[in-house]
């Protein structure tokens, strides 16, 4: 019977359920038996033994907040019941805590796609990434003539990661695109991407570019559609076009 609920560590106190549960059902987890109080949405926890008000609630090994009132077991526990403990709390620090798993060493391997820089995927994708917004439609219509043409044969896939963003973002917002844009060119499950840029952006593409360091340049091609003289789409497919037909051959990798 397939599995509706689950307790994630031995020390939690709640239960997270699967699917969805009504009031009244039973939950047995060990030699711990709960009615639940009401019904309980898929993905929400359940209380597994009675708690007090402010005491801790327990979840993945670790409080996840407090009760607000005291509580009983088989209760759905959301955030009309469960307070943050860092309510008030202006400073953050982390404190991790090694914990050994005791996982043998066995040198297992696994069949990836080694880059240039060291990094190694897991899948052989090309990957069209916009700097701004306003070329989503071209960064679309290169993804989709490229699969019509080559029915992603010799690639897992081909894809345009198509955003509103890098027009009209100033400070910090604008910095936090141009990294999570960033992370993605120079991800390793893309065996090919074409940085796409209009020219007239706030996230200049020149100034893009030379933020992603030393990348591999065979890997990673930008193309400015303002620049172009002629067909863009056709301009922006040779990129594209040279990184499908290459072949990548997977490797056993540590």
């Amino acid at each position: 019977m397939q599995a509706t609920f689950l307790k994630i560590n031995p020390a939690d106190t709640v239960v997270v359920c699967l699917a969805e549960k009504k009031k009244g059902e039973i939950i047995e987890v060990g030699d711990t038996r709960v009615t639940l109080a009401e019904d309980v949405p898929a993905g929400h926890k359940v209380l597994l033994r009675d708690v007090k008000e402010g005491e801790n609630i327990i979840k993945y090994g670790y409080p996840i907040g407090h009760a607000r009132k005291d509580l009983k077991a088989g209760e759905w526990v959301n955030e009309n019941n469960l307070k943050t403990n860092l309510s008030g709390t202006l400073e953050y620090t982390y404190n991790p805590v090694n914990e050994p798993l005791n996982i043998k060493k066995e040198n297992r391997t696994f069949k990836g796609y080694v880059r240039k820089s060291g990094d190694v995927g897991v899948r052989n994708e090309i990957w069209i990434v916009p700097t701004v917004g306003c070329v989503n439609g071209i960064a679309e219509r290169l993804a989709k003539k490229l699969r019509e043409e080559t029915g992603c044969k010799g690639i897992d896939s081909i894809y345009s990661w198509h955003h509103n963003f890098g027009c009209s973002q100033l400070s910090g917002d604008h910095e936090n695109t141009r990294k999570v844009l960033r992370d993605i060119v120079l991800h390793p499950n893309a065996g090919g991407v074409l940085v796409l840029g209009l020219g007239c952006e706030n996230n200049q593409p020149d100034a893009f570019m030379e933020m992603l360091g030393d990348y591999d340049k065979d890997r990673v091609r930008l193309l400015v559609t303002q620049k172009v003289e002629g067909d863009e789409i056709e301009a922006g497919m040779q990129l594209p076009r040279r990184t499908s037909a290459r072949r990548f051959p997977s490797a056993n990798c540590a």
